[in-house]
């Protein structure tokens, strides 16, 4: 196969830190609250901005809370399951890498006794109609790991007792989430909107405030987990006061994502353009026979993290990213260390189906080049 002569214009396919925008340029920013008080007039309502603008794009339900917090996404599930669990049992879920760490925290670190652990290996989902929602649930949306998402929320319980704690870091911005049915939310900005690392999000619907108010853990709570003082919310955390300094530059880029979002249509055109990537994806993969789906039902199968096997040893998969990186084609798609070896590439809204048509020629001259065939 001839080596083809068209390159993506963006050969960023990462999974995380995902492309910036379309257009992203430094110089967009506004940096006028840099080198100022992130508790001060100018600091402050932009955090506060944040959260709000963050709140109008997902059009979240009113009393849902949308605050920021230390240590990505993983800070906030931590502060979540430190904060919230331990009043019932817990179901959690796993089904890739993430899962599985939040498996090992409820069960290793926090030692909880009633504890359901529901398992599949990747390329599968757990058995979601045996989920017992008298107990919290902690689940990830998406696979990240895996390219293995929930197909929809019509398994989760309307009249739940426990909470639904949902890991959605790769899901948000990119997949119809049922708001109503999660109770607790985190993502991070470097995921879907291919903001900067070190800042996570929580988000708090009524019922995950009102098990906040009434119940307190057994255990220590370090104070970046703290979300209540006096047995009530803190509110402010959710009105732009984090509970430690946060990077301000990271968010005047996360401000102009937000932006950015708005400007070409918000929610549902996000979700269009993470869903016609994955179309340009599943045209190239029911023509090609070497090359499949690391998720076995199509209904689960992700639109941003898109999980690829392929009829190669590891060593060729190896060889064929490497290729591709030297190409500049595309940078960072192998599967994520854990997973079955394969290729892992970005499909969120920052990413253009233009650039996936241009790289997918790509993938076959490099699949013929390391295999032979």
């Amino acid at each position: 196969m001839q080596k083809p002569d068209v390159k993506p214009n963006n050969p960023h396919f990462s999974s995380g830190p995902c492309s910036k925008r379309p257009g992203y340029s430094v110089s967009n920013l506004d940096l006028t609250t840099l080198g100022r008080s992130h508790r001060g007039s100018v600091g402050k309502p932009a955090l506060a901005k944040a959260c709000s603008q963050t709140a109008e794009i997902l059009r979240l339900p009113p009393g849902y809370r949308v605050g920021v917090v230390p240590a990505s996404d993983t800070g906030a599930v931590e502060m979540a399951l430190w904060s919230l669990l331990g009043a019932r049992g817990v179901d959690v879920l796993a089904w890739e890498s993430f899962g599985s760490t939040w498996v090992s925290d409820i069960t290793k670190q926090l030692k909880l006794d009633d504890v359901r652990v529901l398992e599949a290996d990747y390329g599968k989902l757990p058995d979601l109609e045996s989920v017992n929602f008298d107990n919290d649930v902690v689940f990830t949306w998406n696979g990240t790991t895996s390219g293995v998402c929930v197909p929809n929320g019509d398994w989760i319980a309307d009249n739940r007792e426990g909470l639904t704690i949902c890991d959605a870091t790769s899901a948000v911005f990119a997949m119809d989430l049922p708001w109503e049915k999660l109770d607790v939310v985190t993502f991070s900005w470097q995921k879907v909107l291919g903001g900067e690392g070190a800042h996570g999000m929580l988000v708090l619907g009524p019922r995950a405030v009102e098990r906040l108010e009434s119940y307190t853990p057994s255990w220590p709570m370090p104070k970046i987990f703290r979300l209540t003082k006096g047995g009530k919310l803190m509110e402010e955390v959710f009105e732009g006061s984090t509970i430690n300094t946060p990077s301000m530059l990271c968010v005047a880029d996360y401000l102009d994502a937000l932006n950015w979002s708005e400007s070409i249509g918000g929610i549902d055109a996000l979700i269009a353009k993470s869903q016609e990537n994955l179309s340009v994806i599943k045209e190239f993969v029911a023509a090609n026979e070497w090359i499949n789906f690391l998720a076995e039902k199509p209904e689960t199968i992700s639109s941003t993290s898109i999980c690829l096997t392929l009829d190669a040893t590891e060593a060729q998969l190896k060889s064929m990213v490497k290729l591709l990186e030297n190409e500049a084609v595309a940078y960072d798609i192998a599967s994520y260390r854990d997973a079955p070896a394969g290729l892992r590439i970005w499909g969120g809204a920052t990413v253009e189906s233009s650039d996936l048509k241009a790289l997918l020629p790509w993938l076959s001259w490099a699949y013929q080049e390391v295999t032979g065939n």
